[in-house]
């Protein structure tokens, strides 16, 4: 493609007079290892680096197209475009070189502290049970036609993000379900894209601070960018929730469909609940009003919140045309890897062992809240918490756990440079003298899964918190591979 039909089609055309003869593209990059003769570099402003550092490397490897924040001291062949918001540049010219893949499918995009990654697999699954080949970008990775890839963000880059819609339009996919978080908005991962319909969760403050939102205000500014920016026809949204009415406020579309547990006018409405149990299996029953029906629902995932996720589900793949009882009926075996998963560890122990991404207070309170719901004989916790974070994340977790549980494994998560034992220690700091809650510190996780597995007994339910379906440990800067569930299957069969 040459450079000013791609200028053109992403909307840059201005740039077009400074470019003299437009040479032919076949890559648009930010990464100057990728970059070649036919190559536009496009220099993002990181968290950790600055792309402007590494345009002499992209020149030295051939390319001469560069859009830049501000002027660089490049040789005179080099082009240099300015616009002071490179990635919304680079999320333009990705839409543009990818053909604008979103356009060719159904798009639903899920936002909210909690839930997304969850409500996001449900929609994915009840799509794919109708027949409608769909895929998932998210926290759990990317999932279509049979693929699951690990991704770094639970929204990926602009550029990686429309790469991977084209290869899902081109292999079929015909509806993706993606979760888009606060820093996909902020940081205009997702500028581009041609949602159908959005979703709203839930809002508690989170990601504040550090490289993340300067404030609360800031993280819910982002998130309502998904229902005022995208030209989505449809809002789904939980009635429940006290920020839905701003998430919802501006949203222009065709219909705002609302889910709730106590608003008698909500669209989808949950009347009643009941948990389930059976044996190394957590669930969970509800009836569902929905244009004067009722419904069953029933899924094999612990939790009444869970319910109100599936009816994110549900009222979002209503929207494309899923009938509810299909829908519905679809939840009866669905899975979120990660996300409130029970892992059959010990069959026939009466042992319940859960894996899920809690991974601060609000969240591993919200966990242990509905665990203990379930009157296990013991509400077993095994958690860390993440290196080069603030230690108020920590001392949350700590208290949460030392009055929720009634014994605690504290281990490592992803200490990344950290000493695992400093973390813990923090931890442990918030666990008050003569707390009824006891603890024990294993630094090394796999460790403190074998010493789980050893303890577990008939009754118990044992929540390991943090990693969720992540696939490695993040150590010294390095992705060791890890996982919360194949390491409570590999011990568990080292011990039959």
């Amino acid at each position: 493609m040459r450079l000013d039909t791609l200028l053109k089609l992403a909307g840059l055309k201005k740039y077009i007079k400074n470019l003299g003869e437009a040479p032919d593209i076949t890559s648009v990059c930010s990464d100057s290892r990728k970059a070649d003769s036919n190559s536009v570099f496009v220099c993002i402003v990181g968290a950790v680096t600055d792309g402007h550092t590494f345009a002499p490397a992209a020149y030295g490897h051939g390319c001469r197209v560069f859009f830049v924040s501000h002027r660089l001291a490049l040789p005179d062949d080099a082009i240099q475009l300015v616009n002071t918001d490179t990635r919304a540049v680079l999320a333009d010219l990705a839409s543009a070189f990818y053909g604008f893949p979103s356009r060719e499918m159904k798009v639903i995009g899920i936002t909210g502290t909690k839930g997304k990654t969850t409500a996001a697999m449900m929609a994915a699954h009840i799509l794919n049970r109708s027949g409608i080949p769909t895929g998932y970008i998210g926290t759990s990775g990317i999932i279509y036609s049979g693929k699951t890839i690990p991704t770094v963000n639970t929204t990926p880059e602009s550029l990686e993000l429309q790469r991977l819609m084209r290869e899902m339009v081109d292999s079929g996919i015909r509806a993706l379900v993606m979760e888009v978080s606060s820093q996909g908005l902020y940081l205009n991962r997702v500028r581009g894209i041609d949602f159908d319909t959005v979703c709203f969760t839930n809002f508690s403050p989170d990601h504040i601070g550090g490289a993340e939102h300067p404030s609360i205000e800031h993280y819910a500014a982002a998130k309502h960018k998904l229902f005022t920016d995208f030209g989505a026809k449809y809002a789904v949204y939980n009635a429940d929730d006290k920020m839905s009415g701003y998430m919802i406020s501006d949203f222009s579309g065709s219909a705002k469909i609302s889910f709730s547990a106590s608003d008698s006018k909500a669209d989808y409405l949950l009347e009643s609940s009941e948990l389930t149990r059976n044996d190394n299996q957590l669930g969970v029953r509800g009836t569902v009003r929905y244009e004067e029906k009722e419904y069953s629902l029933e899924i094999p995932m612990p939790g009444k919140f869970n319910l109100m996720n599936a009816l994110c589900a549900v009222g979002a793949t209503g929207t494309l045309g899923i009938p509810a009882d299909e829908a519905f009926a679809a939840l009866s075996d669905v899975t979120a890897p990660g996300r409130f998963q029970t892992v059959n560890a010990l069959p026939g122990s009466g042992a319940v062992f859960i894996v899920d991404y809690a991974h601060n207070g609000l969240a591993l309170e919200s966990a242990l809240t509905a665990l203990r719901k379930y009157r296990p004989r013991r509400l077993i916790c095994l958690f860390g918490s993440v290196g080069g974070r603030t230690k108020l994340r920590r001392r949350e977790l700590g208290e949460v756990a030392s009055q929720l549980a009634d014994f605690c494994i504290l281990t490592s998560d992803n200490p990344d440079f950290e000493e695992p034992e400093r973390i813990i220690a923090d931890i442990a700091a918030a666990f008050k003298p003569g707390a009824s809650c006891e603890y024990v510190r294993i630094p090394d996780r796999r460790e403190a899964v074998r010493y789980a597995l050893s303890i577990a007994q008939d009754g118990d339910i044992v929540l390991l918190a943090g990693k969720g379906a992540e696939n490695f440990q993040l150590i010294n800067g390095n992705r060791v591979p890890y996982s919360d569930s194949s390491a409570l299957l590999e011990y568990a069969a080292a011990t039959v």
